[in-house]
This record gives structure tokens, C-alpha cells and sequence, in this order.
């Protein structure tokens, strides 16, 4: 899941210069902004008819920039119908194009409701694929081992993918990439089930991969699209929650599958044609339902809605628009945080409307660089974080390692029980338990954080005497970035707590320790996700989108490479070695939450980035 990157405001020049004119050519259409409400049209004066008619084809074209704050103004009232006797084309119906923050309720639930069912399937898909392994194996004449790769084929797409498929939905739109990467992800869905070979498979497997991690990569930036800071717990921890949930209920179904029909080739054959129905059904969805969240996208298209009228009303014989100098000055520093209308009468700028013939473009596309810089930086910066940024390299590792432990059990379920459908459904419920029991806790921890007594409220609030609270907001105050990392630094510790309770505690034969071990450490990695992507999305701001997908290509390679050595592991360590080495390893880890709650600050004093973010 990747949180979108802004960028600056506006260059003086843009203060000095209100009426911005330029070639055809150059004024490209777009648009960023997700913090501003669009406003309807407020003065609408007449004139003489002589006043009117004063501009034509010849009059210069002044382009302002538009945002969704800005108030449009509106065309002179013709008093006479034209020649011909036609009417004057209607304004467009722009309620399609306000700020996606502005949205109401229902439609951010339905694409949050959306979203996370894509996450889950998607998950699914991940889990599905190791319990009927050994049958595939058996059709196509090799090892598990050799099909267990496909597991980490589908991983190197999810890994790799993103760094084109997150730049694209920022110029294209969430929408479009939504729908060409769900076709692809459900195409070669199909073409797993009917494969014939185990090569042919394998490359399947990745384009799934490449397919599917849109619902990944770009989901962070669809929540982020919709929801401020403040308030994107509530729908990442949901998120988080699909993630972790899907991850148990796939290779939960099928094993099911392989219990009712039986260890033949239509078992793994139906365990893709299940996932290719839900897929289906999915994708239509996301066509009649989704609806286009990326700001940008929204602001460049009611540009262009706008523009293309004005263009009508000419040709009808209307030319220009009612605007004051004013309007004109606030459009060519839309996104400046200068504050203009205080200056207007030192400047002698009217306020007196007049006609102007404009044209609406949007700084961000005039700034933004090619497709194709953008990929080079999508790939390159990533990485530079990662070798420079302590904390970037502290939470990748941390969250490569948890999510690799995700995908070994993937692979333990199957080496521990085999076709013991009873044995292995406990440790997939158990695991689709804790993901629901640690997103009801997510929310809830969110909400504490929110508690007025814990909050620095504005003066002249009234605090209560409470030594426990007052303690709280001098020592853990909710503001600070490592307000995300007080709960996790506990709850991780689940995640060794868990791996110690499955492999160094009884091996009873009912599995229920087993069972609730790994549910336990699937709750310690929900709470490394979930606390991964909000402490690296506050602390990095606008390099967000690079701190994420470098833990995020690092979480997904790890992940895909620990399914291939858990045989290997558990067959010559033996179950209480290969379980005692990954719980000190994660209990190593869980130190990086207490550092950081400890030194977060002095680190980040420290870093080049975040010197350069509080400049800013």
C-alpha cells in the first residue's frame, strides 16, 4: 500500500504575475490538491450588450490555475437568443469533480468497502496456492519445492510491479490502473487452472502477482486520497485487518476443497476456478462502483469540462467570463500559503468584475516531469532511503522478516499436518481470528489516542487532575510521530510470544497450541504492518510513498523466499531449533518500536529528509 507524495507551493514569480498567459500548447490540463472544496460560481452581473460583444477570437486568453476552492465565475447573459435561434450551450454538471476529503460518508465506505475486499482476495490468492502444492507436484511430474516457487514468483510481482503501477495512478488515476490490473490478475487466475506444465504455472504465478498488487500498492493511496491524517487509522487498520484475514481464509478453502473433492487434479484445478468466480465478481464491482478517489485526476478532467464549454460558449458567440482581479490574483497563487487578499488595495487591484477570456490548468501537471522519470524516481529513491534512512531500514527489516513469517506458515501447515484437513483448519481460523480481534484492537487504540485528556487541547481547556493523564502528555504526547509505536511496542511482542507457544510448546495431538501460537504471531504482525505504514507515513510526509515501498519491496522479496527454505529448516533443526531461531530473531526485533520510542526524535533530528521536511 503506498501513501501519495505532494508536492511545494508556488515560486514568487506566480505572486507577481495574476494574468499568466501562454501558447495553447503549453497550457497542459490537470490538477493536484486534496485538501480544497469546490465552490459554485458567485457573482453573476450584467452589462450592456456592447460590453459583451467587446472581446472575440483575437482577444488573448489568460490561464489560471484552478483548485477545488476556487469560485468559478460565470459567462455574461446574452439578452437577445443567437441568429440561428439557438439556445446557449448549459453549464456542466461538475458535482462529479469535489475533493475526495469532502466526499460524504457513504461513498468513502463503499470504496473502503472495496478496497479491502480486493486486499482480502488478493491475500487469498497469496495463501490458496500451498495446500493443494504436493497434489500439483504429483500432475506435473516434479518436487514441491519447484511448485512452492510459485509462491515466490507471485511475491517478485508484488515487489516489482508497484514501482510502475503507483506513479501510473497518480497521472492516470486509481480507476483505470484498478481495472487493466484486476483484468490482468483475473486472466491469468484462469490460465493457472488450466495449465498444463509447471513452467507455464510459475510464469502465471508472477503476472497474478503483478496483477494483484495493485490492490496493494495503490490501496494506501486510495485511503490516503480520502481520508486526512487524523483520521486514517480507522481505515488502514481495517485494511491491515483484509490483509491478515485473507492470508488464513485461502489456504483455509483450499484445504476444504481437497477434503471434499478429494487429492486429484480437480482439487488445485477448482481452488483456482473458486478464486477466478471471486475475482470476477470483484471486478465488476470495482467497474459499476468504484469511483475515481486520485484528486489530481478529478481536478484535470473538470479543467478540461470547463474549458471545452468555454469553447462552446465562443462558437455559440459568448466570449469570456465575469472576473475580478481579485479571483484572478488567489487562481495564479492557488497554492501558495502567502496570503494575498490582505494586499489587494495596496496593490490597486479591482474588485470591480470585468470580462476576461480564460482558460482553467493545474499546477501539478504543469510541474510534473514524464512517466517515465517518474518510474526512475518511483525505483530509485526507495532504495536510497533504505541505505540512508535508519528508520526506513529498521522497519523494512522488521516488516520483511514478520511478513516472511506470515508466508512460512503457508508452507508449516502443509510440512506439519500434510492432507489433515482438521489439523491444519484450526491454525487458519485461529489466524482469521486474531486478524479480527487485532483490527477491533486497532481502531480501538486509535481512538484512545484521540482521548481529550491525552490531546493538547487549545487554551483554556480544562484538564482534570488526573496525575496519570498529565504524566502521559508530557512523557507519550498523542501529537508526536511515536503516539503510532505506545501499543505496538507491546503487541508485537505477540508475534515472538506466538512463534515460542507453536514450536517450543506441546505437541499434544489435537494442535490447538499450535493453533493458537500462530494466531497469536499473526496479531504481532498486524500490529508491524499497521504500525510500519502510520509511523513512516507521519514521519516522512511527502517521501511517504518512497519510505513505504522500500519496506514494501523488501517485505514482499523476504516473504516470497521463506516458503522455499521451511522444509529445509524444519527438517534439519527440527521444530522446537526452527521455532526457538525465529522467535529470538523476532524478539531481537521487537526492540526497534523502544528505540525509536526512546531516541525517535533525536534520530529524526539527524536525518537529511526530515531536516529537509520541517524546512519546508
Amino acid at each position: 500500500m503506498d501513501i501519495e507524495e505532494k508536492g511545494g507551493g508556488l515560486d514568487s514569480q506566480g505572486m507577481e504575475d495574476f494574468e499568466i498567459v501562454r501558447s495553447d500548447n503549453a497550457a497542459r490540463l490537470g490538477g493536484p490538491s486534496h485538501h480544497e472544496e469546490d465552490l459554485s460560481s458567485s457573482e453573476k452581473p450584467r452589462t450592456e450588450q456592447s460590453e459583451a460583444t467587446s472581446l472575440g477570437s483575437d482577444t488573448p486568453i489568460s490561464y489560471l490555475y484552478l483548485t477545488f476552492e476556487t469560485a468559478l465565475p460565470s459567462p455574461p447573459i446574452p439578452e437577445q437568443p443567437n441568429l440561428d435561434g439557438r439556445e446557449p450551450p448549459p453549464c456542466p454538471d461538475l458535482a462529479a469533480y469535489t475533493s475526495p476529503l469532502s466526499w460524504g460518508a457513504y461513498h468513502k465506505s463503499i470504496l473502503l468497502i472495496l478496497s479491502c475486499l480486493a486486499t482480502f482476495l488478493t491475500a487469498y490468492t497469496a495463501g490458496a496456492y500451498a495446500p493443494p502444492a504436493n497434489i500439483m507436484a504429483s500432475d506435473f511430474g516434479t518436487s514441491r519445492l519447484v511448485v512452492v516457487v510459485g509462491i515466490t514468483l507471485f511475491c517478485m510481482g508484488f515487489a516489482f510491479a508497484p514501482m510502475a503501477l503507483a506513479p501510473m495512478s497518480e497521472i492516470w488515476g486509481r480507476y483505470p490502473i484498478f481495472i487493466i490490473a484486476g483484468t490482468v490478475f483475473v486472466i491469468f487466475q484462469a490460465v493457472c487452472s488450466v495449465m498444463p506444465d509447471v513452467a507455464g504455472m510459475l510464469v502465471s504465478r508472477f503476472f497474478v502477482g503483478v496483477g494483484g498488487s495493485v490492490f496493494s500498492a495503490v490501496v494506501g493511496g486510495v485511503l490516503a486520497d480520502l481520508w486526512e491524517k487524523e483520521e486514517r487509522n480507522t481505515p488502514m487498520a481495517l485494511f491491515s485487518g483484509a490483509v491478515l484475514a485473507g492470508t488464513g481464509a485461502g489456504p483455509l478453502v483450499s484445504a476444504a476443497l481437497i477434503e471434499t473433492v478429494g487429492s486429484n487434479s480437480r482439487a488445485w484445478k477448482w481452488s483456482f476456478w473458486v478464486q477466478v468466480i471471486l475475482d470476477v465478481v470483484l471486478l465488476l464491482a470495482l467497474v459499476l462502483f468504484f469511483k475515481e478517489s486520485r484528486a489530481s485526476v478529478l481536478l484535470s478532467k473538470k479543467a478540461k469540462k470547463l474549458n471545452k464549454w468555454y469553447e462552446e460558449m465562443e462558437t455559440y458567440g459568448i466570449y469570456g467570463v465575469w472576473i475580478n482581479d481579485e479571483l484572478a490574483v488567489l487562481a495564479s497563487a492557488a497554492s501558495s500559503q502567502i496570503t494575498v487578499t490582505a494586499n489587494l488595495n495596496e496593490r490597486n487591484i479591482s474588485t470591480t468584475p470585468r470580462l476576461r477570456r480564460i482558460r482553467w490548468i493545474v499546477k501539478e501537471d504543469e510541474q510534473r516531469a514524464s512517466l517515465g522519470q517518474i518510474v526512475l524516481t518511483s525505483v530509485r529513491r526507495p532504495f536510497h532511503l533504505l541505505f540512508t534512512e535508519p528508520v526506513v531500514f529498521c522497519f523494512s527489516l522488521w516488516a520483511a522478516f514478520s511478513w516472511g513469517v506470515l508466508y512460512l506458515s503457508f508452507s508449516v501447515v502443509p510440512f506439519l499436518y500434510g492432507s489433515d484437513f482438521s489439523m491444519s483448519s484450526r491454525v487458519y481460523v485461529a489466524m482469521m481470528i486474531a486478524s479480527a480481534a487485532a483490527t477491533v484492537v486497532g481502531v480501538y487504540q486509535e481512538h484512545l489516542l484521540k482521548h481529550p485528556q491525552w490531546k493538547k487541547q487549545e487554551e483554556g481547556f480544562q484538564y482534570s487532575d488526573s496525575k496519570f493523564w498529565a504524566f502521559m502528555r508530557r512523557r507519550f504526547p498523542a501529537e508526536a510521530p511515536e503516539a503510532r509505536l505506545y501499543f505496538t511496542c507491546i503487541t508485537a511482542m505477540l508475534l515472538p510470544a506466538g512463534l515460542f507457544i507453536a514450536f517450543l510448546g506441546s505437541n499434544g495431538k489435537s494442535g490447538y497450541t499450535k493453533a493458537v501460537g500462530l494466531g497469536l504471531a499473526t496479531w504481532g504482525i498486524y500490529s508491524v504492518y499497521l504500525a510500519t505504514f502510520n509511523y513512516l507515513a507521519d514521519t516522512y510526509h511527502i517521501y511517504a510513498s518512497s519510505a513505504l515501498a522500500a519496506q514494501s519491496f523488501c517485505r514482499n522479496v523476504l516473504g516470497g523466499c521463506f516458503p522455499l527454505i521451511t522444509s529445509v529448516m524444519f527438517t534439519n533443526l527440527g521444530l522446537r531449533g526452527a521455532g526457538g531461531m525465529l522467535g529470538g530473531i523476532a524478539t531481537g526485533l521487537t526492540a526497534i518500536p523502544w528505540v525509536l520510542l526512546i531516541y525517535g526524535e533525536r534520530i529524526r533530528a539527524r536525518s537529511k529528509f526530515a531536516k529537509t521536511l520541517i524546512k519546508g
